[in-house]
């Protein structure tokens, strides 16, 4: 057998979903990748209790769906396998530049950028590559992308917040996970970073959310 895998380049077309209207009220805007298993209509819902005329919330969907057992009834999707990551992650990226140019992000306006699970690779990703000035860079129980080193992160303002949150009982972080978790964010961040633990798993909390406001 004489099989060979090619490789071709197309236009493609993907969903996004937003919370709230953009106004001259908006203060923050969010950019927010959901995990593995989502769509991003309902990842919007950890959002709803923020403040309406201060925050937009714009998520992101990931483009590959699936349906989930048991039952297969229900549809998640996924941002990235082991499978061709750097030319998917191209195309994740140039997914997020045709978001930014359709909604006008502007990087005068605290841009929070917020990644959970399998979101925060993503998420984390498209800050380095395209140098964005976040007023906030949120990390949800996710692990942090190993090529990723300080330098390419130098560009923030000294002012950008970034938090770690993580449940105490996540059953995907252990003890060993989490320590490692820890020193990559002090890593790349230095004394940027906030730690915040919660009691709960490996879940999105709305208390946690609104914490990132509040530090």
């Amino acid at each position: 057998m004489n099989s060979s895998e090619k490789e071709i380049s197309f236009q493609t077309t993907n969903t996004y979903s937003t919370l709230n209207t953009f106004t001259s009220n908006t203060k923050n805007i969010w950019f927010v990748c959901h995990g593995m298993g989502y769509l991003s209509r309902y990842f919007l819902r950890y959002f709803d209790e923020l403040p309406s005329e201060e925050n937009y919330i714009i998520a992101p969907q990931a483009p590959s769906k699936y349906y989930i057992s048991p039952g297969f009834k229900h549809v998640g999707a996924s941002w990235l396998t082991k499978e061709h990551t750097l030319m998917e992650t191209e195309n994740i990226m140039q997914y997020f530049d045709a978001i930014f140019e359709s909604e006008h992000i502007l990087q005068g306006k605290n841009l929070i950028v917020l990644g959970y699970s399998q979101g925060v690779s993503v998420a984390l990703r498209y800050i380095a590559k395209k140098q964005l000035q976040c007023s906030h860079i949120a990390v949800l129980s996710g692990g942090i992308p190993k090529e990723l080193v300080p330098s390419d992160f130098s560009f923030l303002n000294k002012n950008t917040k970034v938090f770690l949150i993580y449940g105490n009982n996540d059953e995907y972080m252990d003890a060993e996970r989490i320590h490692f978790e820890k020193n990559r964010a002090i890593e790349l961040f230095g004394n940027a970073v906030t730690i915040i633990p919660f009691d709960g798993k490996h879940e999105v909390k709305k208390e946690m959310i609104k914490q990132i406001l509040l530090k």
